[in-house]
């Protein structure tokens, strides 16, 4: 039996508020060196399956030039390999992906070249390792048509996921996508499908060009259960996160700090590959102490880092302090600079003596307040924080603001948005 991967990746990502402004969620830096998709790609080859689409749309140019054939994975073959699939118009109409399902829709003579018996769908944006060869056995042992990874949630996060009602056997009796009451149970979808490939084409053939259907969640699953389709849950028992949010990027990325992470990147036995970037090793200045914290090759560092993740190319100057936060590629700390509670995207320069994270937590972002509320603040890639700039907590700064966007006094209250 012949399974292939499709990776949907083409996500906005908006609730990462700037951090996917201008790249695609699955595109996004996490834990130093790395970026969110490296883990679905590197479960994907450390469970020995070699034929992976990578389904791409919303600003996909970072997202392509960091997969590009695919070698860091052992991708770039002759046959299966990883094929970047990006939405196209022909004359017969194909269109932008108009939902999960849709785009998949769109692809499905991926599935025809690759004569695939089993289409494992997955989500370009979890942080998790997971070995597929577990899930697949389960769905041919079922016999099944269509098998959802779950997993239990908080009952107050359960409007955020795909929510089931399962039999003894297992089988998914009744589906709720997103429900707002919390009366359905919390056994939630992980996004994570495997389908019979004849299955997912018929369903998905159906009802176009009057009612097509689009999205997996609202529309493909809720169809399948009421036809009478073997629709199982195999449920997951391990670390795994939907990155989607501020709060959650940031409290996943913390996690990975101290001595038991709560998931280890390091293991020989299943490793998480990435595009290594050429740098030199790190340097640490003579006053300079770092403390519980995850620091990536080409960092120089000459004040303090506390219970923080730096990417590639940090500096941080003498007498700064950068606390509890994410700070990403090639950016700059200034002398006697502070940051706290922050999450910094790439190249960003932060002025001499300028305080990042000082504040009320307790005020949301004015523009974004189910955003921006706990107290991270958010910086935007290239801007310039100016020197002695006081800025507050749940504060957004877009990409490459200057110094001519701040008020005169250089002080952004909590909760504004420059």
């Amino acid at each position: 039996m012949r399974t292939i991967a499709m990776i949907l990746a083409g996500g906005e990502g908006t609730r990462l508020t700037v951090l996917s402004e201008e790249r695609a969620k699955p595109a996004v830096p996490f834990a130093g060196k790395f970026r969110i998709i490296d883990f679905t790609l590197s479960n994907c080859v450390n469970s020995g399956i070699y034929t992976v689409g990578v389904l791409t749309q919303y600003r996909p140019h970072s997202l392509h030039d960091h997969i590009g054939i695919g070698k860091p994975w052992d991708l770039d073959r002759s046959r299966g390999g990883v094929r970047l699939l990006q939405p196209y118009q022909a004359r017969q109409g194909q269109y932008w992906y108009a939902g999960t399902a849709d785009a998949i829709y769109q692809n499905l003579n991926f599935i025809h070249e690759n004569r695939a018996d089993n289409v494992l769908i997955l989500s370009g944006d979890h942080i998790y390792k997971m070995d597929y060869r577990p899930l697949i056995d389960y769905h041919l042992e079922k016999g099944a048509d269509l098998t959802i990874a779950v997993m239990p949630v908080p009952l107050e996060e359960t409007h955020r996921f795909g929510i089931m009602v399962v039999n003894e056997e297992q089988r998914i009796v009744e589906f709720y996508e997103k429900p707002k009451d919390r009366d359905k149970g919390n056994l939630a979808s992980m996004g994570i499908y495997v389908f019979n490939a004849n299955t997912l084409e018929r369903r998905l053939s159906e009802g176009r060009p009057e009612k097509p259907r689009n999205d997996f969640g609202k529309d493909v699953i809720p169809a399948m259960i009421a036809a009478g389709d073997r629709v199982y849950a195999y449920r997951f028992e391990g670390y795994w996160v939907d990155v989607g949010t501020i709060d959650a990027y940031w409290s996943t990325s913390m996690a990975l700090l101290g001595p038991s992470p709560a998931l280890d990147l390091y293991t020989d036995n299943w490793p998480i590959l990435t595009k290594s970037e050429e740098r030199p090793p790190v340097k640490i200045g003579p006053q300079a102490k770092i403390v519980n914290s995850m620091i990536s090759n080409g960092c120089i560092i000459r004040g303090l880092v506390v219970n923080s993740v730096l990417s590639p190319g940090v500096y941080v100057s003498p007498g700064a302090v950068v606390q509890d936060s994410v700070v990403m590629n090639d950016t700059w700390v200034g002398p006697g600079a502070r940051l706290d509670c922050v999450v910094i995207d790439k190249k960003v320069v932060v002025g001499a003596g300028a305080i990042v994270g000082v504040g009320n937590k307790e005020t949301p972002n004015e523009q974004m307040p189910d955003r921006l509320f706990a107290g991270i603040t958010v910086v935007g890639k290239g801007a310039y924080i100016p020197d002695g700039a006081q800025i507050g907590r749940n504060v957004l700064i877009n990409s490459r603001r200057d110094e001519s966007d701040f008020p005169p006094d250089r002080i952004v209250p909590d909760g504004k948005t420059i």
